[in-house]
């Protein structure tokens, strides 16, 4: 048995990449598994690519941006699996780059709506019902840029703003949702191979290798053990904290 046998888990932005590489371990833990994907042949395609691996899960489409996306997202997931246990809020934008001044109003909206305001009301809208299960384990996922924008980067500094929000949410709804036996907490990747993390990767990754004491970019499955046992009876008693993932890059605000 692993250590997660029995409990189902949303996985939001789960098609590639980080998110892709959490859905697969939770499942490898035994987890019941709800990914999604704002494209239908991304979801298709990630859930060929698990269930070829003999790994329960499902999927469906979801815009988290979109409250009636998100709405189906937690139906479907108490309708196949019979309720919640645990989330891995792991949806981002960053639709500019370059310094940030040069951030348009409405870029700076997308980012914030998206990267925030999403994963906070998320977490509302499923608090009631891993109430029912009796409790619960979230996970959000930051960026180690929340704690040290890359300056001069094709990144702009209103994503790490953002990033730097949700650490402060973690702290704040953990508070109110430990009484309910529901424990939040953060993970922060620093520079890990992705399609996010290409166009950095290839403008400044040699400068940036330079400066980790590990010297390589991370992979993904390098950030989803970590969120496996936040999410486990293993951290019970760890919640409202952030976990850097960095390969050693300072992670303090």
């Amino acid at each position: 048995m692993g250590k997660l046998t029995g409990k189902v888990a949303i996985v939001t932005a789960s098609s590639y990449g980080i998110g892709l590489s959490i859905a697969e371990r939770l499942a490898e833990d035994g987890a019941k598994v709800m990914i999604s994907s704002r494209k239908q042949q991304n979801v298709d395609k990630a859930l060929q690519t698990l269930k070829n691996k003999g790994l329960t899960v499902s999927g469906v489409v979801c815009h988290v941006a979109k409250k009636e996306h998100r709405q189906k997202l937690i139906e479907q997931t108490v309708n196949e699996y019979g309720g919640i246990d645990l989330l891995v809020s792991n949806a981002a934008v960053n639709p500019i780059f370059g310094p940030m001044l040069n951030s348009t109003e409405d870029a700076w909206d997308k980012i914030f709506e998206v990267n925030v305001k999403s994963t906070f009301f998320l977490i509302k809208e499923i608090v009631p019902y891993m109430e029912k299960r009796g409790g619960g384990s979230m996970v959000i996922v930051s960026s180690a840029s929340g704690y040290i924008p890359i300056v001069g980067s094709k990144f702009t500094g209103a994503y790490s703003t953002s990033k730097t929000a949700l650490f402060g949410m973690a702290k704040a709804v953990a508070r109110q949702l430990a009484r309910m036996n529901i424990r939040v907490n953060c993970i922060a990747p620093g520079l890990i191979k992705t399609k996010f993390s290409e166009i950095l990767a290839e403008h400044e990754g040699e400068e940036i290798i330079k400066v980790m004491p590990l010297k390589r970019f991370g992979e993904p499955s390098e950030c989803a053990g970590i969120v496996s046992f936040l999410l486990s009876a293993d951290a019970s008693y760890i919640t409202g904290e952030t976990v850097g993932v960095t390969g050693g890059i300072s992670s303090r605000l």
